[in-house]
């Protein structure tokens, strides 16, 4: 079933707190149109292949007894660098991406005119943020197999990453007219929620949620997603049972375990927030959740906490950078409201210059507002909003802007606007933007 995106010029807009997650399952659920290379071999009879594997270890052994026993087949290569990105998705360790990019180094040498390998490269890519090598590579596996549907996947991820919406809508919409599932729906919401449209972003995530994966970690992945825009749209009850589901799906999963966390948070409750972010940091210190978890400590007035928490943050930057993963838009953000706001607008200015989307845009604002240059903080603000975003913190960010450039008509419109959308947006930031509205009059 095709949805059509190149006529949504009415959607009204938002990027995803969850933004950077669409793009890693690009190759796991890119459909059975044969990149990749043949699965045989996980399922074949050579000696220490699993027979039918049911969990990415299982795989992950599996595909390493195949490319033993047959090393000179580059696609069982990829199969394998698709599986490490699996196991990065599941447990945040990446040091897989190493072991993806080895593998895939050994297909290129063995057959460098596989589509497949350029459909792995740019999803390896992606996951790291690069998203002009992403492209780079997804043109020439779409230029290898102008019939198969798994690179657009990584075309589409590129363009919007880039901040080229249009193309992406069309290359999208190609996608989806010719494989309808899980990796074309799940680019839908994203795209549809970048363009605004809330709803038809969470129609388009349940029909991903209907159409399965190829791992339960995949289905999780999109019911935890679709949480996030109820959670957006101020849901909370629909956003907590999104979130539970997902945990039906893949028990203890993290991104569903911050989720009902946030849940807690926007509902008050900051104590069982804290405690539930705090268990999700130990088995995954990825900075979305530290930062989350120091966010919900500064709200319930411990600071001391906080600052230790975001100490971490720091810390696993560093290991996400050893390992080609590129943070620069989230630092950034992350040092405009909790560190050097000279640091965040050097961190923005390279975020925009390697991917030119809002995303960056809102970074490079933000940062220009925290380092006292409102005016030019508010000019990227309309950037990040030209799409006719809703997303609460874009707008919070914005109206705030506006408030210290002396706007107040506008920097009133936009905070109302975050606001109305969903009043408990964040644990800090929501309660600051009221304070600014009531000081607005």
């Amino acid at each position: 079933m095709a949805i059509r995106l190149i006529n949504l010029r009415w959607l009204v807009a938002v990027a995803v707190v969850f933004a950077a997650g669409v793009v890693l399952f690009a190759a796991i659920n890119g459909g059975s149109d044969g990149v990749g290379g043949s699965s045989d071999g996980a399922s074949g009879g050579d000696g220490g292949v699993i027979a039918h594997p049911r969990t990415t270890d299982e795989l992950i052994a599996s595909l390493q007894a195949t490319v033993r026993a047959h090393p000179d087949n580059a696609g069982e290569y990829v199969l394998l660098a698709d599986a490490y990105m699996q196991k990065v998705r599941e447990t945040g360790d990446a040091g897989y991406y190493a072991r993806a990019e080895g593998v895939l180094a050994l297909a290129r040498r063995i057959d460098p005119r596989s589509s497949a390998l350029y459909t792995g490269l740019g999803t390896l890519a992606l996951a790291r943020h690069d998203f002009r090598g992403a492209l780079h590579y997804g043109q020439r596996a779409h230029a290898l197999a102008p019939d198969l549907v798994r690179p657009l996947g990584v075309l589409v991820d590129a363009e919007v990453e880039l901040g080229r919406y249009g193309a992406a809508a069309r290359m999208l919409q190609r996608m989806l007219d010719a494989k309808p599932n899980l990796a074309s729906y799940s680019r839908t919401s994203y795209l549809r929620e970048l363009h605004g449209d809330l709803s038809g972003a969470a129609s388009a995530m349940r029909l991903a949620v209907d159409a399965g994966g190829a791992a339960p970690e995949n289905v999780a992945y999109v019911q935890a997603l679709l949480g996030q825009l109820e959670l957006t749209r101020g849901r909370l009850g629909a956003a907590g049972h999104a979130y539970r589901l997902a945990l039906y799906s893949f028990p203890g999963y993290a991104p569903a375990e911050a989720g009902l966390a946030r849940v807690d948070a926007a509902r008050g409750r900051l104590g069982p927030a804290i405690e539930r972010l705090r268990e999700v940091v130990q088995r995954l210190p990825l900075p979305e959740y530290v930062i989350a978890l120091g966010d919900a400590e500064l709200a319930a007035g411990r600071p001391a906490q906080a600052r230790t928490d975001f100490d971490l943050v720091r810390a696993e930057q560093k290991l996400l950078a050893a390992n080609g993963v590129n943070t620069d838009t989230e630092m950034a953000v992350f040092e405009a409201d909790h560190g050097s706001s000279g640091r965040a607008v050097r961190l923005a200015r390279r975020a925009w210059a390697n991917a030119p989307s809002v995303r960056s845009a809102d970074a490079l604002g933000w940062a220009l507002t925290a380092a006292r240059r409102p005016m030019a903080g508010l000019a990227w603000a309309h950037r990040a909003l030209r799409l006719g975003s809703r997303d609460p913190l874009f707008l919070y960010h914005a109206g705030m802007a506006a408030r210290a450039a002396g706007q107040d008509v506008e920097a009133r419109t936009l905070l109302r606007r975050a606001l109305s959308l969903n009043a408990h947006f964040s644990p800090l930031y929501a309660p600051r933007a009221q304070r600014a509205l009531r000081r607005l009059g």
